[in-house]
């Protein structure tokens, strides 16, 4: 029996202060699967955006999450599911679900969303993307 050969794994990271502290990448890619760890609405220098407006929250995450698929050689159509998380669902889903909606409408993913209290006051969104696989990275 041949041994199993590795694959190809590439990280990427996006420079926040917090990640190679806590060690982990934005994204990794692994053949043609890729994975995106949950994302905030994060701007240059870990700074947050859209305080108290969940839609411009989720437009940056979402723009966060599209820059990092690209640098893959992915994009938001290749996402299959989403799972996002709110401080207050009651108060923000209707936001959330315009930015996700205007964002997502070319590839129609699976979703879920959760309010989740432990989040950061000032990261009332998370969200985490699974693209779908792809060819081997070119």
């Amino acid at each position: 029996m041949s041994p199993i050969q590795p694959m190809q794994r590439t990280n990427i990271a996006t420079g926040t202060p917090w990640e190679p502290i806590v060690g982990y990448s934005r994204l990794v890619r692994v053949g043609p699967h890729v994975f995106v760890t949950g994302t905030t609405a994060t701007i240059a220098g870990g700074s947050h955006v859209g305080d108290g407006d969940a839609y411009a929250q989720a437009a940056q995450a979402i723009q966060n999450i599209a820059k990092v698929l690209e640098e893959a050689g992915a994009s938001l159509r290749d996402v299959v599911r989403t799972r996002i998380y709110v401080l207050d669902i009651q108060r923000d889903w209707q936001s959330v679900a315009r930015a996700h909606r205007e964002a997502a409408a070319a590839s129609q993913q699976q979703e879920a969303a959760a309010q989740e209290s432990a989040l950061q006051q000032a990261a009332s969104l998370h969200g985490a993307p699974s693209p779908r696989p792809r060819g081997p990275p070119g």
